[in-house]
């Protein structure tokens, strides 16, 4: 939220200094509540290991002994400990009819008021009507949202109009090296089966 209103301000033709207690929020040893440990999600987790984050996780699969300490990652059998407990909760899952409105009014609630809800997964795994009323009510602090449903959203939703949430356009992949690999990929995968073998990337249905 400091970063969008700050370059606002750097930008403006009507500032005249800096403030000195424009404060944002540290990262350093926060606690990071990530829901849905697949490959993204404990990448993620190498990540925020660099910043000595505490790091928290809820999947349907506890992950191995050795992974968990690789990246100092903590367990969480049950999302409501994770939510109670972590300053920012990112959502890295699939969207499922299962994961389909994950988040909503009564996991909002469970959140500190501090915290940061972060989704780089699916729009709908987030009930929105109930996110804009917890940001309204400041239930939680802020959100930061790389998808949203519809995307894009109609331009007079309430979520468009709030100052302590960011909306990006899907672009957490956004880039020309990622791209690249990804169609690269997707070659892999058609010619291996063209000629047989076995896929690299071979999703099994659940």
């Amino acid at each position: 939220m400091y970063l969008h209103a700050g370059c606002q301000i750097a930008v403006s033709p009507d500032t005249k200094h800096f403030a000195v207690d424009w404060l944002g929020v540290e990262v350093t040893r926060a606690t990071l509540g990530i829901i849905g440990m697949g490959s993204i999600g404990y990448k993620v987790a190498q990540r925020a290991r660099a910043f000595n984050m505490r790091i928290l996780y809820h999947n349907r699969n506890r992950r191995r002994k050795e992974e968990e300490e690789a990246v100092g990652a903590h367990y969480c059998a049950k999302m409501e400990d994770l939510l109670q407990q972590s300053d920012f909760v990112m959502l890295v899952v699939n969207l499922t009819p299962e994961t389909r409105k994950l988040i909503g009014k009564k996991e909002l609630g469970l959140m500190k008021p501090t915290a940061t809800l972060i989704n780089i997964s699916r729009g709908a795994v987030i009930d929105q009507d109930a996110l804009v009323e917890a940001l309204q009510n400041k239930v939680i602090r802020a959100a930061a949202l790389d998808v949203t449903y519809p995307e894009p959203l109609p331009r007079d939703h309430p979520l468009l109009n709030l100052n302590n949430v960011i909306i990006t356009p899907h672009i957490g992949t956004a880039t020309v090296q990622a791209i690249r690999m990804m169609a690269e990929e997707a070659i892999a995968n058609i010619l291996a089966v063209l000629n047989g073998q076995p896929i690299p990337s071979e999703v099994f249905p659940k």
